[in-house]
């Protein structure tokens, strides 16, 4: 393989490997933040605040369609960075081959569903009526480029198997530059509003995935990919499936969680809603390098598991998670005690202002709880072990985020709801914590006491 860009985390310096896998993705973060920042600049400057609040609150139906099959994806990853660790190569391609015939599969149905079940989702989130026609328009234009959005992460996660970080980086390069470029044109130029916002994204994502079609094709010939469905391997595929469906559903269950949590910011009305929206830019730009370490653990675990180095499983399972948190915690501080002046450059409202301010304060400082929660997780998920993150994840949301979400709005304020985020973090990550005294992490450390 490319060897210029392809990194073998079962030898070497784990943070050393880990940090430069981990660095182009967060680069490739910072990128789609900035894209996704560049929406709420846009529409906040030359649009109004019922926009602004129709663009936050449309993530969470598209996440709760694409979740399922990006659980998949991830599946595919792991199996992929299992296959390069231990050097099966024809298994490798076979992995490839399945992944692209599935990914056909799962287009049209999610974009049909998508484009009809959306609305009845709304109105599940108790969208005002004020923001009803902005949400629906956005949501069609954004369905319509499905294929593109889980063809690019596809891909990505095939790449990151066999520890090629950087080309994500390239592909959200040409996807940020484009949605600039067509955000500019479709909503400063010519007034489209959320419309233009939408179409500027999907245009962005069919450019990422086309562009990594040609990647692959050209840096990895022996992986053998091809752009339309050829072959599929059962066993593969069921492979696949055992590793991404509980992956995938337990995305499914936490997005119709963040539906629930939606709709209890929705009922605080536009203002919180697009609030919310803004403040949740600066955290997402704060928290860059969570999942940056966290796709770095999930291929160090799958490498090294096919590998069989058992010691350094153990050490990598320990050091990933936290230096993740020590890097987000340091974040979160800082952007914390400069977020009003940064806020300010998404909104005009004041009174959209204080609510994000408020938002960060409660919020950010503490999501380095989230970072060692989510570290772990996704390591465990890449030695194959995904029922006790799926467990984890589940009471996270549905025994702690959500009650304690809607007690605040009940007994004290629902302004103030956000609070159930950072204590449902903590909750997350003394749980995920409690992983390491289980049989599977004793079985690996006496592997790895044995292989010494």
């Amino acid at each position: 393989m490319n060897k210029s860009a392809k990194i073998d985390m079962t030898r070497g310096p784990i943070m050393k490997l880990v940090v430069l896998f981990a660095l182009p993705i967060c680069l490739g973060n910072v990128l789609q933040q900035l894209y996704n920042t560049v929406d709420t600049l846009v529409i906040g400057n030359f649009c109004g605040t019922t926009s602004q609040a129709a663009v936050g609150t449309c993530a969470q139906p598209v996440e709760l369609f694409l979740c399922i099959f990006l659980g998949l994806g991830t599946g595919v990853s792991i199996l992929v960075s299992q296959y390069t660790g231990s050097g099966d190569k024809e298994s490798l391609k076979k992995s490839v081959s399945t992944a692209v015939s599935f990914l056909y599969m799962c287009a049209i149905p999610v974009t049909v569903l998508g484009l009809f079940v959306s609305p009845l989702i709304l109105l599940i989130m108790r969208v005002p009526e004020e923001a009803w026609n902005y949400c629906v328009s956005y949501l069609n234009i954004i369905f319509f480029g499905t294929l593109g959005n889980l063809g690019y992460n596809m891909n990505a996660g095939i790449l990151r198997g066999v520890g090629d970080s950087r080309a994500s980086l390239l592909f959200l390069v040409i996807s940020c530059i484009v949605n600039i470029v067509l955000d500019l044109l479709f909503v400063a130029v010519f007034r489209m509003d959320v419309s233009g916002a939408a179409l500027a994204t999907a245009i962005a994502m069919l450019c990422s995935w086309f562009f990594s079609i040609g990647y692959i094709k050209k840096k990895y010939p022996e992986l053998e990919f091809t752009i339309l469905p050829k072959k599929f391997d059962k066993q593969i595929l069921k492979q696949i499936v055992c590793i991404g469906l509980p992956l995938g559903l337990n995305n499914s269950i936490y997005s119709i969680g963040h539906i629930l949590m939606q709709a209890l910011i929705n009922a605080q009305g536009t203002v919180f809603m697009a609030a919310c929206s803004v403040a949740t830019k600066l955290t997402g730009i704060a928290n860059v390098a969570i999942n940056s370490f966290s796709s770095a653990a999930t291929t160090f675990a799958g490498q090294n598991l096919g590998a069989k180095h058992y010691a350094r499983l153990k050490k990598g399972g320990l050091m990933i998670p936290f230096c993740s948190g020590l890097y987000t915690c340091t974040a979160g501080l800082i952007f914390t005690f400069f977020c009003e002046p940064i806020l300010a450059l998404f909104t005009k409202d004041a009174a959209v202002l204080v609510m994000a301010v408020r938002y960060i304060r409660i919020v950010l400082p503490f999501t380095w709880t989230y970072a060692v929660f989510n570290g772990i997780i996704c390591f465990v998920n890449g030695i194959g072990e995904v029922k006790y993150p799926t467990i984890v994840n589940i009471m996270m949301l549905w025994l702690v985020r959500i009650p304690v979400g809607y007690f605040i709005a009940a007994a004290i304020d629902g302004t103030y709801i956000m609070a159930c985020f950072p204590i449902s973090f903590a909750f997350g990550m003394c749980c995920m914590l409690a992983f390491f005294f289980t049989k599977k992490w004793k079985e690996i450390r006496r592997l790895a006491a044995e292989s010494n």
